[in-house]
């Protein structure tokens, strides 16, 4: 039997990289079968090492919102690799980045670069905890805000319990200062205040979350949350990584009309490369170093690189803002064409979109919480991945991730993938 590139590539990854891959979620364990290797993207497409073709959803997990190597992204990088790659001093790029972003999230009065959400997200803990002094935090059960030691907790047997390490190297010194509450459930977060009075110095939430799928935060849960945080003097932290100018040019935040204190970005305003930022309030991000005492660092932050892609692609949504009208248009219409196709074939699986962010869920019941979200049957899902992957659409390889639809999707793509939804669909129930 013939042996593809991509598995010879994946036998001899395993050997150098722990599971062969730098991200566990690529390695399709949550599907089956092995990765596939990637050699190239162009528009809606991605093309593996084998030479096959697929229309893909998961624009490198979101940032890709005109699709792979648009023009405008490309000609930025090839003008700033002129000048050089990367400094470690400041450049005019790093201050017109943070004006922009300032100038299109209403919320952000200031703004620090970093290399990735991850560190976008353990930063503005920080800053938090120095401005109020206080060192707790909640976060909500299945939302994921990186791999920080403090954000790897799930919940306990019950809602005032300690949070429990959801990973070896997590010590239970970090679960104490982590507070586990149930996502659209605000009993749960006064809860929780209440027996931790004075104690919290921030809440951070997905605002949409995307890693346990798509699952949009109720208005009236969104609302009560940022009247307690208000009352309680806790800073509100809004996770964007994912959400930030996806939803719309001021991320979720302008969606859902309620202003958080800090912000957490990523994805986009890095135009597909490596980068993050957090921002907020003046009086918080003063606290940082070196204005302040909060001491955060990155020598390559703010890399010429980085900021020029970022930088294409904010200004290229901030001069089309029509962009979002066009996603909301070609999203919709794929949601509609699965929905129709679980209606014709006499299911009731859930789908759940909310802008160029969608999931289809294995279950019969609602999916609004993390509970409700795993109720969804994840084999089930594996198989239909791999019905659509034969058919030549790329989905995420999990079933707690968001898909994500670019500009650069074509009606003709989005007719193919409709058509490989019935097919996958039916060949599977």
């Amino acid at each position: 039997m013939n042996i593809s590139t991509s598995e010879k590539l994946f036998n001899e990854a395993k050997q150098y990289i722990p599971g062969g891959v730098n991200s566990p979620v690529r390695a399709f364990k949550s599907v089956g079968g092995n990765p596939i290797f990637m050699q190239r993207g162009e528009g809606s497409k991605i093309f593996d090492v084998d030479g096959n073709e697929y229309i893909e959803y998961i624009g490198s997990w979101g940032p890709h919102l005109f699709g792979h190597n648009p023009p405008f992204i490309k000609q930025a990088l090839l003008n700033a690799i002129e000048n050089g790659t990367s400094f470690g001093a400041p450049t005019e790029l790093e201050v017109q980045m943070a004006k922009l972003i300032t100038e299109l999230v209403p919320s952000i009065e200031m703004v620090r670069m970093v290399n990735s959400g991850t560190e976008a997200t353990m930063s503005a803990i920080r800053a938090a905890r120095g401005y109020t002094g206080k060192e707790k935090f909640i976060k909500f059960e299945g939302c994921y805000h990186g791999h920080g030691d403090f954000f790897l907790i799930k919940a306990g047997s019950g809602a005032l319990t300690f949070g429990v390490p959801t990973s070896p190297g997590v010590t239970k010194g970090n679960a104490a200062d982590t507070l586990i509450a149930d996502f659209n459930n605000i009993d749960s977060v006064k809860q929780l205040v209440k027996a931790n009075k004075g104690e919290i110095a921030a809440v951070i939430i997905e605002a949409v979350v995307g890693n346990m799928g798509t699952v949009p935060v109720s208005d009236s849960f969104i609302k009560e949350l940022r009247t307690i945080c208000d009352e309680e003097k806790i800073v509100l932290i809004f996770d964007e990584v994912m959400t930030g100018f996806r939803l719309s040019q001021g991320g979720a935040q302008e969606v859902l009309g309620v202003k958080p204190d800090l912000s957490t970005f990523g994805k986009i305003i890095g135009g597909g490369l490596p980068v993050g930022a957090y921002g907020g309030k003046k009086e918080i991000m003063e606290m940082v170093s070196p204005a302040g005492p909060v001491y955060q660092a990155g020598t390559l932050s703010g890399n010429p690189l980085a900021m020029s892609a970022g930088l294409a692609a904010l200004t290229e949504i901030k001069t089309h803002p029509e962009v979002y009208k066009l996603l909301e248009e070609k999203s919709a219409y794929l949601e509609n064409g699965w929905k129709e196709n679980i209606k014709n074939l006499g299911k009731n699986f859930q789908i759940n979109r909310i802008g160029s962010m969608m999931t289809l869920f294995f279950t019969e019941e609602k999916v609004t919480d993390y509970n409700s979200a795993i109720t969804s049957d994840a084999t089930l899902y594996g198989k239909y991945f791999h019905g659509m992957l034969n058919r030549g659409i790329y989905l995420p390889p999990a079933q707690y991730e968001a898909l994500f639809v670019s500009t650069a999707h074509s009606k003709e793509d989005l007719d193919k993938s409709i058509k490989a939804n019935y097919e996958a669909l039916k060949e599977i129930a």
